[in-house]
């Protein structure tokens, strides 16, 4: 390819400025661009003094200005999600960009990792346990070794992590610009099916029972018993999606992050994402991202074999006692994210 041209790929990619908002007395302009920031000495999670990794490189330098001209299959991949999600949001402005303004609460999900100039929007029900663990490890300068020796419990303890919400306006400026910003999304209606049988299914989630539970099943059971309008733990799934699609749980409140939109949790027709990993290709696209950070030599993403993982075969199953009316609306609901992330319309569905 010749130079010029790869030059004014570049200027393209990282000359983007997506949002000027207003928060309260405030104004909030977000630009996107790659930096290229000097090298400053920072400090690995283990404590050993570097200068920036790979020769004082940001992830951004390695992701978008690789050494090499020729780009890797990889990089070409994740360009096309980057480009998918753009696409979409222009042409679903109306829908994806409603609300104009983000406000710190909108910003709880984004994980800052300073030692590494990373920002991860975490998703529940795609890795996040895993993700919280390691950025853990990233940002815990010698305190965490191993991810998989923290407690799953620990990994959701909101101090152990430093979100983008916690910062000043202009260092939120600073980071969203200067920083590697990634996000890990799943087959929609697989992640809900895995929310509902981990929130519904199982005895322990006593919380998730009270609050919600018992609020599906007096708004969607006819002739409920008292003891199941008192401990709420045995919701059908038929009820969970007819609690979904009720135009009144909407106007209530948000939807509980384990089952909220990709697009409402993350922003990603907002704040413009340089990777978008899925959970389908786990493994390769978390590896990619610490590749990037200058830290594979010596962290890896944990996996292990889990046989209750939701699969799209379970998925399957509990679509089917779910009427074709019912399910193009809950379409509707998450039809973003469908569309955002290049996932296509589920064969077992009868969308009228």
């Amino acid at each position: 390819m010749k130079p010029a041209l790869l030059e004014v790929m570049r200027v393209n990619r990282i000359c983007r400025m997506v949002l000027a908002t207003c928060l309260g007395s405030f104004i909030l302009v977000i630009f996107y661009f790659q930096s290229m920031l000097h090298p400053v000495m920072r400090r690995n999670p283990f404590g050993v003094d570097i200068c920036c990794r790979k020769g004082s490189r940001s992830p951004l330098q390695e992701l978008y200005n690789p050494i090499q001209l020729e780009l890797s299959n990889t990089a070409v991949l994740h360009q096309m999600r980057r480009d998918q999600v753009t696409d979409t949001c222009r042409a679903n402005s109306a829908t994806s960009r409603k609300r104009r303004v983000l406000t710190p609460n909108d910003l709880k999900h984004l994980v800052v990792d300073e030692d590494h100039e990373l920002i991860y929007c975490y998703v529940p029900k795609v890795a996040c346990t895993n993700w919280k663990r390691l950025m853990m490890v990233l940002t815990g300068r010698g305190k965490y070794s191993d991810p998989m020796e923290i407690p799953a419990n620990e990994a959701h303890v909101s101090t152990n992590l430093k979100t983008l919400n916690q910062y000043s306006i202009p260092e939120i400026n600073h980071r969203l610009k200067s920083y590697m910003k990634f996000l890990f999304v799943r087959e929609p209606f697989e992640r809900l099916v895995s929310a509902y049988r981990n929130k519904f299914t199982q005895k322990y989630n006593t919380s998730f029972h009270k609050r919600y539970g018992t609020k599906i099943i007096k708004r969607q059971r006819k002739n409920a018993t008292q003891e199941a309008l008192r401990k709420g733990d045995d919701v059908k799934f038929e009820e969970f999606v007819a609690y979904l699609i009720d135009p009144h749980t909407q106007r209530e409140e948000p939807f509980n992050e384990h089952w909220q939109t990709v697009y409402s949790l993350c922003h990603p027709c907002h704040i413009r994402y340089d990777l978008v990993g899925k959970y389908e290709t786990l493994e390769e696209d978390s590896n990619y991202v610490l590749q990037l950070a200058g830290v594979s030599s010596y962290l890896k993403f944990p996996t292990y074999a889990k046989s209750t993982r939701t699969t799209d075969e379970m998925t399957t199953e509990f679509f089917q006692n779910i009427s074709s009316e019912h399910q193009t609306q809950l379409y509707e609901v998450y039809k973003l994210d469908f569309l955002m992330f290049n996932y296509s319309v589920p064969s077992y569905l009868k969308l009228e």
